[in-house]
C-alpha cells in the first residue's frame, strides 16, 4: 500500500525545504506549484484561457506569461483569483492525479502530493494523510520580506490571502514546527514517517 501524503503549510513556512527533504529520503514528490507552471505554458489550453481572461498584457516578449504581473492582479482582487483558480486548478488536479496513480502503481512506499493551498482548495481527499509545515506568524512574515524582497505591507497581503496557519493546525494529521533549525525539521520528519510505517 502506498501511503499518499499531503504536504501543506502556508507561503514562507518552510514547506519547499520539507519537501526537498522527502526528495533526498527517495520518497517521490508531486509538487502543484511546479504543475500550475507546466499547465500554463505556451500552447497549452489553460494558457489561452488565462491570456483571454486576462489581457494581452500580461504576456511578456518570449510569449510567455508574467507571472509576477499576474500575481500583483489577483492578490488584489478576490474575483479575478477566484477566476485564474477556476482555469488553472482543475488542470493541476488532473495531472497531479495522474502522477498519483502512476506512483501507486509502482508499488512505492509514499508518494507526497506538494499542495500549498490544500486545505483552501478542499483538495485533503487526494491524501490519506495531511503534513503541516507550521511556523508562527511573525517569522512567516520575515522570511516572506526577505526572501521575495516585499514590503510589509504587500508580504501581509499574500499571508493574508491564505488560511492562517495556526487554523490548519487541527485539521492535519501531523504538524512539523518549522521556527527551528532544518535539523529540527528533519528529525520531526523522520520521527513522522516511522510512525507512518514509510521508514
Amino acid at each position: 500500500m502506498t501511503l499518499v501524503i499531503g504536504l501543506t503549510g502556508g507561503i514562507a513556512s518552510g514547506k519547499s525545504t520539507v519537501s526537498a527533504m522527502f526528495q533526498k529520503l527517495e520518497i517521490p514528490v508531486i509538487d502543484a506549484d511546479l504543475i500550475s507552471r507546466e499547465v500554463v505554458e505556451i500552447g497549452k489550453p489553460a494558457y489561452e484561457q488565462i491570456i483571454s481572461s486576462f489581457g494581452d498584457g500580461i504576456i511578456q516578449r518570449d510569449g510567455s506569461i508574467n507571472r509576477e504581473l499576474l500575481g500583483s492582479i489577483i492578490f488584489k482582487d478576490e474575483n479575478k483569483r477566484l477566476q485564474l483558480n477556476q482555469i488553472v486548478h482543475p488542470a493541476v488536479r488532473e495531472e497531479m492525479l495522474r502522477q498519483k496513480g502512476a506512483a501507486i502503481k509502482n508499488k512505492e512506499a509514499a508518494v507526497v502530493l506538494d499542495i500549498p493551498l490544500l486545505f483552501e482548495s478542499k483538495l485533503t481527499s487526494f491524501a490519506d494523510v495531511i503534513l503541516l509545515v507550521y511556523v508562527d506568524e511573525a517569522i512567516q512574515l520575515k522570511r516572506l520580506m526577505n526572501r521575495n524582497h516585499l514590503s510589509k505591507e504587500d508580504a501581509l497581503l499574500r499571508i493574508k490571502s491564505q488560511m492562517p496557519l495556526k487554523e490548519k493546525v487541527p485539521l492535519a494529521d501531523a504538524v512539523i514546527d518549522n521556527n527551528g533549525t532544518i535539523s529540527s525539521s528533519e528529525k520531526q520528519l523522520k520521527e513522522q514517517l516511522i510512525k507512518w510505517n514509510v521508514l
